[in-house]
């Protein structure tokens, strides 16, 4: 295992194995409320906010996220953690480059990657719609917190906070749409090869997939990550 214990903190070690631990428990909510159904979860993510180092409306929408899924894909068993663990990855939980979450779930300014222009290292993809209407090449970036690439988005994304838009830069709707995708690509994510090609699904990488394990699983305990 991994430590990470250094005598003044006292901080559990970090689990090994995959799939990672499902974390505190969500407590029930009325998934069907109208309006931010994630502000329910806003005491149980303020009671760990800080210790996890995860923002109180980032930490609602990853717990919402994976209620949602326990209702509508009870053979899936994500867990907030997984979905956590690829946020932090992806974008610091929305504060990647000197943006951040608002009250509201939007991240300010919005996050946008690298053009996917084919430079060393990354993939050459082309926005077809905006290149015609530039008259010249426009690379796809990926969006928001969780870095749906735009063709991805148009397929998975959903309104989670019911304000009648698919929007990427918003923490609810990118944490239900990961949470699906997740589930779909990788069925039961309660083992270790359902969780492992879920995660490989989302980023072909093996470096990634282990850096997301590491993440989910130190909030599994209650650690920063």
């Amino acid at each position: 295992m991994l430590s990470g214990c250094s005598g003044i903190t006292n901080l559990p070690p970090i689990p090994d194995g995959i799939p990672p631990g499902v974390g505190a428990p969500v407590p029930p909510i009325d998934l069907d409320a109208p309006g931010r159904s994630a502000e329910q979860l806003h005491d149980w993510a303020a009671g760990q906010s800080d210790t996890l180092g995860i923002p109180t409306v980032a930490l609602a929408a990853y717990g919402y996220a994976a209620a949602v899924m326990a209702r509508s894909a009870p053979e899936c068993g994500i867990g907030w953690t997984t979905i956590a663990g690829i946020a932090r990855v992806e974008s610091k939980h929305g504060s990647h480059g000197g943006s951040h979450l608002d009250a509201d779930g939007e991240v300010r300014p919005p996050i946008r990657g690298v053009p996917l222009d084919g430079s060393p290292g990354v993939a050459k993809i082309l926005d077809s719609d905006a290149t015609e209407l530039a008259g010249a090449p426009v690379y796809v970036r990926a969006e928001g917190p969780f870095q749906f690439l735009p063709e991805t988005w148009r397929h998975w994304g959903v309104d989670a906070n019911g304000d009648g838009r698919l929007d990427p830069d918003n923490i609810d709707d990118a944490s239900l749409t990961a949470a699906r995708y997740l589930c779909a690509s990788g069925g039961d994510l309660r083992t270790p090869q359902g969780w492992q090609q879920a995660i490989l699904t989302y980023n072909q990488s093996t470096t990634y997939m282990a850096t997301v394990r590491t993440k989910a699983a130190a909030y599994s305990v209650g650690r920063r990550a």
